[in-house]
């Protein structure tokens, strides 16, 4: 049953964007939703995953073992397999949600940094209904790096190439325990 919930909610978060700008006769490029990566958007994503993983890389090696770090044992080949693929998809997902519907709807109602910020934080909460515990509101974080990306961008795919490599990063670097 929990798999049909998370199927249907995952449907939901990836079509409803598109459904929404359909059914109001509005662009989908101005909610973000055609993707597109433009030179300047390809080096921001670039630059964005160096400033963030490669310093979190290096602290990832002195976190203590309850955060994820040394001595952890990793996942097993096909967990980690499992896990990389639902990261990469809930980049997908998230991505259209959050950045391409949630952020564009309240940029537009109350202004970008506040839009920037709730849809952010919306984003970080819904973190915390499959797991609890500060890691994962700590999505906040690379949340606001993503809806820069998204805004800059003016197309929500160097956010999602941004979340789905901090996904991957994630399962082989700092597995959550």
């Amino acid at each position: 049953m929990r798999i049909l919930i998370g199927l249907a909610v995952a449907s939901f978060m990836l079509y409803f964007p598109y459904e929404w700008c359909r059914r109001r006769g509005e662009s989908e490029k101005d909610y973000g939703l055609k993707w597109f990566l433009t030179p300047d958007s390809k080096r921001d994503v670039i630059i964005a995953l160096a400033v963030t993983l490669i310093p979190l890389t290096v602290i990832t090696f002195y976190w203590p073992y309850e955060w994820g770090g040394r001595g952890l044992k990793h996942p097993g080949l096909w967990t980690a397999i499992d896990q990389l693929g639902g990261g990469i998809a809930a980049a997908f997902i998230e991505e259209t949600f959050y950045r391409g519907w949630l952020q564009t709807i309240l940029t537009r109602k109350i202004g970008l940094y506040a839009g920037i910020f709730i849809a952010t934080l919306a984003f970080a909460l819904s973190h915390l209904v499959v797991l609890t515990g500060w890691l994962r509101v700590a999505t906040f974080f690379p949340g606001l790096v993503m809806a820069v990306l998204r805004h800059r961008g003016g197309s929500v795919l160097p956010s999602i190439i941004y979340h789905a490599v901090c996904n991957v990063w994630a399962v082989w670097l700092a597995p959550v325990p």
